[in-house]
């Protein structure tokens, strides 16, 4: 079935955070999502979702300019086809950033066509048993304080929450957590790459006595996976990486170095779920486990709910800890006794909601 239309809507999507609004060491008040829209001849629509954030232009800019002319009249069920098509004709731009991004929100809106064709949700399509929830952690923004680190941990074990990952930096806060939550709860601690190797053995020993269940991304760049295997020798706390790792063959060279504990691809940007199962297994031919990343709220974070409902064993779905005043997909937003539901309607099982798309679309 032939693709007629391929188009991207960038939306600024305003969210609340119970502690500071701090993404990434900057203040925000909304989330940047870059939704993909495939249209194919019969009339289907598809939608995607690529690495948005603060690169969001850049990848729509991608998409819209290099990608979305090479969709046109492609069959749109042979998604390897045209995801290799992709990636030969667009690698001297670069095999990971906007390219790759932009690629992978199109993989997803064919899946959720391919769904939708079949009339079984995506999970299903891939194989997996009838699922209603998953479990979830909450992905906490950076707080950067004592009271407001308190109160945001409070607020996400009063709304159901298990589990609970940081973004804090300083081994003091981190305790600080790991006291409010008590000891039988799982904590981890994201980064995001700041130290060099020296800085991020001293701060593992800090933090060593925290009970953390992984220390994600503590090196800079993330791609040094020999200084990660240093660190990890030292078995400290198992380590976690993979947001921003290009692909199955970066994700190779990490597990054949010893780099980690535990992988994390992210399917908004390795490349699509296909990506995603390639590295799942790779990770287990090599004794790693697998985490989903998903700092997603677009469908992105769909796709993400489908792939642990097909991984399943302990595999956690990440749930960016911001509230959306208008979501672009309820009731899938919310959290019940730590778990989300998992879509049942065909595809991603839910479409983004067109009011909210109307209200929210960046205009050029």
């Amino acid at each position: 079935m032939k693709i007629i239309s391929a188009s991207s809507v960038l939306l600024h999507l305003p969210f609340r955070a119970p502690g500071p609004d701090i993404i990434a060491g900057r203040a925000a008040k909304a989330v940047n999502v870059l939704q993909i829209r495939l249209e194919t001849e019969d009339g289907l629509i598809g939608w995607g979702e690529a690495f948005g954030h603060a690169v969001a232009p850049v990848t729509q800019q991608a998409f819209d300019t290099l990608i979305a002319p090479l969709l046109i009249g492609r069959d749109a069920t042979d998604i390897d086809a045209i995801v290799r098509h992709l990636h030969t004709e667009l690698h001297l731009y670069g095999r990971n950033g906007a390219i790759t991004y932009a690629i992978s929100g199109v993989e997803i809106g064919l899946w959720d066509l391919a769904g939708k064709r079949a009339g079984l949700p995506l999970y299903r399509l891939l194989g997996a048993e009838p699922c209603d929830t998953v479990p979830a952690y909450a992905s906490l923004l950076r707080c950067g304080a004592r009271e407001p680190l308190e109160a945001t941990c409070a607020a996400a074990l009063a709304e159901g929450f298990r589990d609970i990952k940081l973004h804090e930096i300083d081994p003091v806060l981190v305790q600080v957590a790991r006291d409010a939550i008590g000891p039988d709860r799982t904590l981890m601690v994201d980064v995001n790459c700041p130290w060099t190797p020296s800085e991020a053995l001293a701060n593992a020993k800090a933090m060593r006595h925290s009970q953390l269940t992984w220390l994600e991304e503590p090196i800079f760049p993330p791609e040094d996976a020999q200084s990660l295997a240093q660190l990890r020798a030292q078995r400290l706390i198992p380590l976690a990486a993979g947001e921003n790792v290009s692909g199955v063959h970066e994700f190779r060279a990490m597990f054949e170095a010893g780099a980690l504990d535990i992988a994390q691809p992210s399917v908004s940007k390795i490349g699509g779920i296909n990506a995603m199962f390639a590295v799942a297994a790779l990770a287990r031919q090599y004794g790693v486990q697998l985490q989903p990343h998903c700092a997603y709220v677009g469908s992105g974070y769909l796709a993400t709910l489908h792939l642990c409902a097909v991984l399943g064993n302990n595999t956690l779905f990440e749930r960016y800890y911001v509230q959306l005043p208008e979501p672009l997909f309820s009731p899938y937003d919310q959290i019940t006794d730590g778990r989300v539901q998992v879509p049942q309607a065909p595809g991603l099982g839910c479409d983004p909601d067109p009011e909210v798309l109307a209200r929210h679309t960046v205009r050029h």
